[in-house]
């Protein structure tokens, strides 16, 4: 389709950076990936570059038209405070070579569109000089990128306040894209958003995975243990791993039903004496099967009868894509993110959920001892075209010829 960088109508591909900061989990890799994979088989031919904290993204599926530059790990403590991840040096010193790094990717790039996920300002501020380039040339469209939820609203206006969020967004983003319906929670209400941030914001829809409906299960298996034909299978998914390790042991503890296949993935950050303990538990139980990590986690999510996770936006996201019945067990800490969109989500009747200070094996058994229920499609209820409704925000976006968005204020 392209040579000497342009298209057969002799067009250059537009040009999307998509930055991820990435001190915890997959969450945000896997939510760009899928957006970059979106944009760049749209018609505007797109190559996107994605800037990302996780050395763990070179090893996910790249399509044509995607790359991606990996800068230095920090990561977050439990109270939610950054730290690096590997070299010793001072998280200031640290923030001061990933800004450099992105402001020197930016800069070479030279993007069309720029879409922040959930930071306005980056990791520690790191995206602090590369804005204000940004504002400056006047040709690099800026999006933030929202989830559905972000914490609690008593901590998401601490946390704003202190880092000035709302005064950066006004004056350096074109536009707030909200991956999301209100009908699960409205931003502009419960975090009371002022009327500028309000008048840029859109809500795409929730980011379905499977536009093209549901998928039917293939007549092998893609699970290494286990011979067709299969029983039922249930799918334990710990997110990233890092603090995903007390529900993968109550699930590994539990009794499953007869004929029920488990299978656990671990995510590639779960401590190593800990996946050491579940792999024993699979090596005394046949119907066990323990995963470190898998590129596409939605096959697995196609193959399993129920699903037990953490409460992530990709993942539940991608339970809601498949109609699976699920028990989501949520992170509490340091954010409360998880825990409201699954208590949002189980108000609606679309999953089950458990706080994680009721997980046991116990309660994992008596789950699945209820068998088969029907499950309510979400796509009844909420908003899942964001995927499809991305392609047009971003062709709006790109087709205003002035930056009427901006505040200089």
């Amino acid at each position: 389709l392209f040579k000497d960088g342009v298209d057969m109508a002799g067009k250059p591909p537009l040009r999307i950076v998509l930055y991820s900061h990435d001190t915890q989990g997959l969450g945000h890799t896997r939510r760009n990936l899928v957006i970059a994979r979106t944009l760049a088989g749209s018609e505007k031919h797109c190559n996107v570059l994605l800037i990302t904290g996780s050395s763990i993204t070179s090893s996910f599926m790249m399509p044509k038209g995607v790359d991606c530059l990996t800068m230095p790990a920090i990561h977050k403590t439990t109270d939610g405070d950054y730290q690096t991840r590997s070299f010793h040096l001072t998280l200031d010193q640290l923030t001061e070579i990933r800004s450099k790094i992105i402001l020197g990717a930016v800069e070479a790039f030279k993007p069309d569109v720029m879409i922040v996920d959930n930071v306005p300002r980056g990791a520690n501020a790191e995206l602090d000089e590369t804005l204000m380039f940004l504002h400056t040339q006047g040709d690099t469209r800026c999006v933030l990128g929202l989830r559905d939820v972000l914490d609690c609203p008593e901590a998401v206006a601490s946390q704003w306040k202190r880092r000035n969020n709302a005064v950066w967004i006004e004056r350096y983003y074109d536009a707030v894209w909200v991956y999301s319906d209100p009908k699960v929670l409205d931003p502009v209400k419960e975090y009371g958003f002022s009327k500028a941030i309000a008048e840029k914001l859109s809500f795409t829809g929730y980011l379905d995975r499977l536009p093209g409906g549901l998928p039917e299960r293939s007549s092998g298996s893609i699970y290494t243990n286990f011979d067709p034909p299969l029983g039922e299978i249930v799918l334990c998914l710990a997110g990233g791993g890092q603090d995903g390790g007390m529900l993968a042991r109550a699930f590994c503890e539990a009794k499953f039903p007869d004929g029920m296949h488990a299978v656990v993935l671990t995510g590639p950050y779960m401590p190593a004496r800990m996946k050491r303990k579940l792999r024993m538990f699979a090596m005394s139980r046949p119907h066990l099967q323990v995963l470190e990590f898998h590129p596409e986690p939605i096959q697995l999510m196609i193959e399993a009868d129920h699903i037990i996770s953490m409460g992530g936006y990709n993942t539940v996201s991608e339970i809601l894509s498949l109609q699976k019945r699920a028990l989501v067990v949520p992170r509490v800490k340091p954010r409360r993110e998880q825990l409201i969109r699954s208590e949002r989500l189980a108000a609606l009747g679309l999953i089950d959920t458990l706080h994680p200070d009721q997980l046991s094996p116990d309660e994992i058994s008596r789950w699945l001892s209820q068998g088969n229920q029907q499950v309510q499609s979400a796509r009844e209820l909420i908003n899942f075209n964001g995927l499809q409704r991305l392609q047009g925000f971003l062709k709006e976006l790109v087709d205003v010829p002035d930056r009427v968005y901006k505040s200089d204020n």
